[in-house]
């Protein structure tokens, strides 16, 4: 779980550390039996009916929409996220896409869209997704290749989307398509797309190393009605973008959580473990191991923080805080939980043990989102266009 120390920094105000003690509890005691491993589809919807049930959902809608605070508060769905993923890896899953595949609605649809996706999201009686990636088209998102084409009474989407989360069990995606109003990334819409639209196939059903719901979606003259736009038309890149600001330090938020449960796993085995005639705690090369991954857990959990804090506090967009904390945090997780490994011996590669499953988990988190080495260009370009700023500010004084 998150220390203790870290939730009594100024980040954080007395309902967090209120809502993270309840979130612990709840998830250690519920958690564990709703997930089967070989049942990844049926896991999913049983954790989300379950936090739906006991209101963690709440989280992942505004407040007009019967959610914990009037606008998306990000240090909660951190919180979450962390309490989520150091328990049960696929829990995490469940709750981010609820989010996530809310988000833009949430944040830039009509009343009636908001009526009609969240309520049912927040009470965990609908899946939801966010279909952006293509097979052409992931980080790139200009590249996108997917059409939206206005007929007389609506849109026709076609085109391929892949790697999409919850495909195949969602009842609602969120669907960005090429309107064609600008080149590039100008010209792209968002759509909602019931899961039974006619037109919508599951095309592929995509097995990973740490099973999740992923699936590639077909859409060949796949029809809606005109209010199935959310915003404007070729607004979708600048909704897309505003949305995954929020839920991008969320992803470091998850990372954080699988990264100290495999310290406290790394922990207990070196203090349980004989070597030598001794625990396998007391060799200094031990202690340097932990030592090594407690400062990078504590060096990421302030710049997740940073960034979650700074949104909450009303900055308007957070992109290069969220890329900082989304890339040091998903790297230094990978090294902690490999260093866990190291510490169980053969043991820690052995199916079945926690560490083994972290190991896995982890590693679609350096990817997803914007892999690191594309946070890496976020950050170099922000930093480059803040310098330029400055350099302007100085020459007109």
């Amino acid at each position: 779980m998150l220390p203790a120390d870290l939730l009594s920094l100024p980040f954080f105000e007395d309902r967090h550390r209120d809502y993270a003690a309840r979130l612990a509890d709840w998830a250690q005691r519920t958690v564990p039996a709703l997930v089967d491993h070989h049942d990844v589809d049926g896991s999913c919807r049983k954790l989300v009916a379950a936090m739906g049930e006991a209101g963690w959902l709440k989280a992942c809608v505004p407040g007009d929409q019967g959610g914990l605070t009037p606008a998306l508060d990000v240090r909660t769905l951190c919180i979450t996220r962390a309490t989520l993923a150091y328990v049960e890896g696929l829990a995490d899953f469940a709750f981010a896409m609820q989010g996530l595949g809310t988000g833009v609605v949430s944040l830039f649809g009509t009343e009636a869209q908001k009526a009609l996706c969240c309520p049912p999201v927040r009470d965990g009686k609908a899946i939801a997704a966010f279909a952006l990636s293509e097979p052409d088209a992931g980080s790139d998102v200009a590249a996108m290749a997917t059409t939206a084409t206005r007929t007389a009474d609506g849109w026709r989407l076609d085109g391929v989307k892949t790697w999409i989360s919850n495909g195949g069990i969602a009842d609602r995606y969120v669907v960005f398509a090429r309107t064609g109003e600008a080149p590039g990334a100008r010209g792209i819409s968002a759509f909602i797309v019931p899961a039974d639209a006619a037109g919508l196939s599951i095309a592929e059903r995509i097995d990973v190393i740490a099973p999740h719901p992923l699936a590639t979606l077909l859409f060949e003259d796949c029809r809606l009605p005109v209010d199935a736009l959310v915003g404007k038309p070729g607004g979708g890149f600048a909704m897309a973008m505003a949305n995954l600001d929020i839920f991008r330090p969320t992803v470091a938020a998850a990372a954080l959580g699988m990264g100290y449960r495999a310290l406290d796993e790394a922990t207990r085995r070196a203090k349980s473990r004989i070597m030598f005639g001794a625990p396998l705690a007391d060799l200094q090369l031990t202690q340097a191991s932990l030592a090594d991954s407690v400062a990078e857990l504590e060096a990421a959990a302030l710049l997740v923080f940073r960034a979650a804090w700074a949104k909450d506090q009303g900055k308007p967009r957070i992109t290069k805080e969220a890329a900082i904390a989304k890339m040091v945090a998903t790297e230094n997780a990978q090294k902690v939980i490999d260093r866990a490994i190291q510490v169980f011996g053969g043991l820690g590669v052995k199916k079945g043990e926690k560490v083994e499953e972290l190991y896995r988990e982890i590693r679609a988190l350096r990817i997803y989102e914007g892999a690191t080495e594309v946070q890496k260009i976020v950050i170099a370009r922000a930093h480059l266009a803040e310098a330029e700023a400055a350099a302007h500010s100085k020459a007109a004084e």
